[in-house]
């Protein structure tokens, strides 16, 4: 087995371990509720396993450009949100089921989106430099929205406290252990060798995130399946509109192909665990239903995302050497 083979092979793996996963969280339930905890810790090694493959100590000059952070924001903030609104009128839903749906589609993810990214043949250096701009930026807008979309109450479910917190242990703390992998690889033989190690781990580590939360929340799935059957049309729907809308503002801001599939991956990938906390802070009348359509659209993006990262370069945006 080699390194290659394992990124050649990486889909097939990925598949074969959410129908493992989704089998192990019905027939082993505890089990799914160890790995609950799991989840964040898991996603923290392959997002720093991810970093320590990104040259940050080559890199000179600016990495963000007007271009793409203009496509960036145009995507996430002024194209995503009205279509998941249309999406809400062509399938209307009651509220409880509109607050996971708008809390879970309305922000960007600022997270796995880069290793998805990394995958997909995009500019994950361009992913990882707009984090904290992503960030900032749906904080301001995503109460705005659900204030229009929801009612004034809506707004008060959005706490900073999660993001913040997933932003530390999630993008900060992955980041600075692999500047330090990088540091310690350019001064000593042994540095080098640990260098080379993570190189192995991204679909190793992938795999068992998908594992992780699949297993561990499919059981919640299956206990409120009628409000499941509600929101997975509408969940499918988002992901095969979005990459192609993403598309389309990614050329207008002529972007090549690399940044352009970082919007595309962007713009097309949802904030999800990231929202549980709040959606577990709702009265209980709400809290388990919320988290159930949460957990649906982190499942139907992950399978969403093993398609993009095979598609997206090979049929939505292809190399183009005329781009600037």
């Amino acid at each position: 087995m080699t390194r290659e083979w394992l990124e050649q092979k990486q889909i097939g793996i990925y598949v074969a371990v959410l129908i493992i996963a989704g089998i192990a969280g019905i027939a082993m339930p505890e089990t799914g509720q160890a790995l609950n905890k799991a989840i964040s810790p898991l996603l923290a090694v392959l997002l720093y396993a991810m970093f320590v493959q990104i040259p940050f100590l080559q890199l000179r000059g600016p990495l963000l450009t007007r271009k793409f952070v203009g496509a960036l924001l145009v995507s996430n903030f002024a194209v995503a949100p009205p279509l998941v609104w249309l999406l809400t009128q062509i399938w209307p839903q009651p509220p409880y089921v509109l607050a996971g749906l708008f809390l879970v589609l309305l922000a960007p993810c600022i997270d796995y989106v880069i290793v998805f990214t990394q995958l997909g043949r995009g500019n994950e250096r361009l992913m990882l430099a707009a984090t904290p701009l992503l960030f900032l930026v749906q904080m301001a807008l995503l109460p705005l929205y659900l204030r229009l979309f929801l009612g004034a109450d809506a707004a008060q479910l959005v706490q900073p406290e999660p993001f913040i917190e997933a932003f530390g242990y999630l993008i900060a703390l992955p980041f600075a252990g692999a500047l330090a992998t990088q540091l310690w690889a350019k001064r000593s033989t042994a540095g080098q060798t640990a260098s080379n190690i993570t190189a192995w781990l991204p679909v190793p580590m992938m795999g068992l995130v998908l594992f992780a939360v699949v297993c561990s929340q499919f059981g919640a799935i299956v206990d409120d399946y009628k409000v499941i059957a509600q929101v997975v049309p509408l969940y499918v729907a988002f992901h095969l509109i979005m990459p192609v809308l993403s598309r389309f503002v990614g050329s207008c801001f002529r972007l090549d192909a690399g940044a352009g599939r970082a919007v595309v991956f962007s713009a097309s990938t949802r904030n999800s665990l990231v929202v549980l906390p709040l959606a577990l802070a709702l009265p209980d009348e709400w809290s388990a239903a919320v988290s159930a359509i949460i957990v649906t659209q982190t499942i139907v993006e992950l399978a969403a995302e093993c398609i993009y990262i095979r598609a997206v370069p090979l049929l939505l945006w292809r190399d183009n050497r005329h781009a600037k």
